[in-house]
């Protein structure tokens, strides 16, 4: 049934894009059909691959991420979840993030198809909200998860920002980042409850949770994410009052949380039958707000089509800076170079 239901969700996205392509095209001179620069008019063959493109993507990304993550776990009927305290929400912001991010990514590439702007944020934000229904159509029939409410409320907010802000000034002043700083996680034996039982560690258990390498930790470890808003102040202003070089700088505001080795606020956890605990008071669970710099690197002044293409798909990466923490444990921390 998720199968069936997947497949229907994609046939509407498809034809909600074909839809919205439903304008005679023009005779106006156009770059070749694999280049960097953006169609000045509707250009069908360029639609027709971001179109074949996106439905490969979207059908490969979902196998792989069945194979990769909900193959190892039962199954059960479709069922509800509410996750809502779980993780200190570093999920929820991950879902608003996802959201965002995705909406943005399918509106810029069929606006390189030369689509309009006014109807490419309209493909982006069905493309976006579509993605994250299925993923969550996922969750509602694994036994270890359900199909969470919260989840989708989080999706609509990061589509929500991005549409919003297309509706209200044609262009995005508030952008979605990420930023990943990997931990040292003790190797310190914990003892099992039961003493049959081998011991373990943080480290073992954030292999477990997050995986080993970089990749795995940067999408799934909530201990070294942090998730940015980041403002741009000048388009607020009136640029000709401003220096060229001041126009790219943002202000970013970040969460993050530390010391999660479990959804629920508990201090303990069950591996292979045996139960491992660790002490609430030397690993306390709490959120962090940071304060930064970044940089929009889509307003620097590019001229290189390859270039400005290539820096504006690494804009989802918060830039290195400086950071101000602000914990819920009352202390305030100064990070030189935060990544």
């Amino acid at each position: 049934m998720k199968y069936i239901f997947v497949v229907l969700i994609f046939f509407i996205q498809s034809n909600f894009v074909h839809a919205q392509l439903s304008v005679k095209d023009t005779k106006l001179t156009r770059p070749p059909l694999i280049s960097f620069r953006a169609a000045d008019s509707l250009y069908k063959a360029r639609v027709w691959t971001m179109s074949g493109v996106g439905a490969v993507a979207y059908g490969g990304s979902l196998l792989a991420l069945k194979k990769a993550w909900y193959d190892n776990y039962d199954t059960s009927p479709f069922h509800f979840f509410n996750d809502n305290k779980e993780w200190l929400q570093m999920d929820k912001v991950g879902h608003v993030f996802g959201g965002y991010f995705e909406s943005v990514w399918f509106s810029k590439a069929f606006q390189w198809a030369g689509v309009k702007r006014s109807k490419a944020r309209w493909i982006g934000l069905g493309c976006g909200m579509a993605i994250q229904g299925t993923l969550e159509v996922f969750d509602g029939f694994s036994t270890k998860w359900g199909f969470s409410k919260g989840d989708i409320a989080a999706n609509t907010v990061g589509c929500g920002l991005f549409i919003g802000q297309e509706l209200a000034w044609n262009e995005q002043r508030i952008c979605m980042k990420v930023s990943n700083t990997p931990r040292k996680y003790s190797k310190t034996p914990i003892a099992s409850d039961d003493p049959t039982k081998p011991s373990s560690s943080l480290y073992e258990r954030s292999n477990d949770l997050f995986g080993k390498t970089y990749l795995e930790t940067f999408l799934k470890n909530y201990n070294d994410q942090t998730i940015w808003v980041s403002i741009n102040p000048a388009s607020f202003m009136p640029h000709k009052d401003l220096p060229n070089w001041i126009k790219p700088i943002n202000i970013a505001i970040g969460y993050g949380a530390e010391n999660l080795y479990k959804g629920d606020p508990e201090y303990f956890w069950t591996n292979k039958g045996a139960q491992y605990s660790i002490d609430s008071k030397q690993y306390p669970r709490y959120r962090q707000f940071y304060l930064s710099l970044d940089i929009d690197v889509t307003r620097l002044k590019i001229k290189n089509p390859i270039l400005r293409t290539l820096l504006s798909g690494i804009n989802v990466i918060k830039i290195p800076a400086p950071s101000i923490e602000f914990n819920s444990l009352g202390k305030v921390r100064f990070h030189p170079l935060m990544f």
